[in-house]
């Protein structure tokens, strides 16, 4: 007697032969596509960027500045100039004089220069203050890349963990099946009751449905994972699923570095020092300010004539030099104030710079344990599996002789499923803590995937 169900292990043998035709993307590979194509990545490297261009010597305030000024001025008069009681030589009226488009105009050109020779150290220690800033963008730009990395193995381990799940389920739906078989012998034998057969059939379904529901997550993580190396969404591949870890002693010499190393301790650095030279940059304003400047210019003024002088032209080249000194004695008290708020900003950034560091200690102890802990269940399942392992082929050896029955057999495959499926979490979960303790150490990107 043939069952519907039986066909659906080729059905699925068929798939994963489709399946195991996929390119491997492999963690190497998984990093370089997130480090080229990830958004996230891509905005932190473009306020590097900006950041880069702000330190840069056209933003520091040392160059001069010169400036091109050019005008023109046109005029038109028309008038009528009248002459009351007035009268010529020969004794007639003196006539009224017409002015018709009579036209002025002015033209000029100049260029004028500007330099600060000394403005109290402040454009200095501003200059020093956008170099920390790009360190700083650095340091940002580099934990967005530590944070996308946990985000991708992540969903990297989560693909792989299902598509190991995947063999396991198949392998439990091909015991199943061959229970039906060995079912439908044994009833047209007279060896059992139809009710073995049902049994196998409901299992055969709830082996088909969950395969089903982890072949439909792997899809769905799949694209999340897409996502996060910004690709096509419906791009097909397979993962590398063999894990190993780092030994526990590079992982102690890392411990003990990571004061050095760690992101988190590294920027608050930077805030510091931007702070302190914050503190610098408003104390220049108890100094004076010394500047040059300097102008080239050249007009043209061409009048028109009137009733009286005839038009003239009057073409002018000028230059000059001058020196500036400005010092604010009084300002309200403006400067004194900001001096005494960046002090106290560069204090907060101490107080903040000690509870880093107590944190990312705190991090570290807890990581570590959370390590160790997973780590010791990876290894408590593992031999799980071969205890389960070795039980259901007893098992499965026993059944066949017909010393138990098909759910004791039964029971005994889940136990051994579920302590696949243990296992195969267990690993992930452990490696993914050790890359969080990586991360913490400041040594993230600096180890081989």
């Amino acid at each position: 007697m043939k069952h519907p169900l039986l066909l659906f292990p080729f059905f699925v043998l068929g798939h994963l032969m489709l399946f195991s035709q996929e390119q491997v993307l492999s963690k190497k590979e998984a990093v370089a596509l997130a480090l080229e194509n990830n958004f996230g990545i891509k905005v932190a490297k473009n306020q590097v960027a900006i950041a880069d261009n702000n330190q840069g010597i056209l933003n520091s305030g040392y160059l001069p500045t010169l400036t091109a000024v050019g005008g023109a001025d046109y005029n038109r008069d028309d008038s009528t100039i009248e002459f009351p009681g007035q009268i010529n030589e020969d004794g007639s009226p003196r006539g009224d004089i017409d002015i018709y488009k009579a036209e002025a105009q002015r033209y000029n050109g100049s260029l004028n220069a500007n330099y600060t020779l000394f403005d109290g150290l402040g454009r200095y220690y501003n200059y020093k203050r956008l170099k920390e800033q790009y360190q700083l963008s650095e340091l940002q730009a580099r934990e967005t890349i530590e944070n996308t990395m946990i985000q991708l193995f992540s969903v990297y381990f989560e693909v792989a963990r299902l598509t190991e799940n995947e063999n396991v389920l198949q392998q439990a739906l091909e015991v199943s099946s061959q229970r039906i078989k060995r079912a439908e012998y044994a009833f047209e034998y007279g060896q059992n009751t139809k009710l073995d057969i049902l049994n196998a059939q409901v299992d055969v379904t709830n082996d088909s449905i969950n395969l089903l529901n982890n072949r439909q997550q792997l899809a769905n993580v799949k694209r999340d994972l897409n996502v996060v190396l910004s690709q096509n969404l419906n791009a097909t591949f397979t993962v590398d699923t063999l894990v190993s870890f780092i030994p526990k002693l590079k992982l102690e010499a890392h411990i003990e570095k990571a004061n050095l190393n760690n992101v988190a301790l590294l920027q608050n650095e930077r805030n510091l020092q931007i702070n302190a030279y914050d503190i610098k940059v408003n104390k220049s304003g108890y100094l004076p300010t010394i500047g040059l400047n300097g102008s080239y210019g050249w007009n043209l003024n061409q009048s028109a004539a009137s009733a009286f002088f005839p038009g003239t032209n009057n073409e002018t080249w000028t230059f000059g030099l001058g020196a500036s000194l400005t010092w604010n004695l009084f300002d309200g008290g403006s400067t004194n104030v900001r001096v005494k708020n960046a002090k106290i900003a560069y204090e907060n950034q101490e107080l903040l710079k000690q509870q880093v560091i107590l944190e990312v200690d705190r991090d570290i102890q807890n990581a570590m344990a959370i390590y160790q802990n997973r780590l010791n269940i990876f290894d408590i399942q593992s031999q799980n599996v071969r205890t389960n392992q070795n039980n259901f082929e007893r098992s499965k050896e026993q059944f066949q002789l017909g010393s138990i029955t098909s759910i004791e057999f039964r029971q005994a495959q889940i136990n051994l499923l579920n302590a696949q499926t243990n296992k195969n979490l267990a690993k992930y979960d452990a490696k993914l803590a050790e890359l969080q303790l990586l991360q913490l150490t400041g040594q993230l990107l600096n180890v081989e995937f």
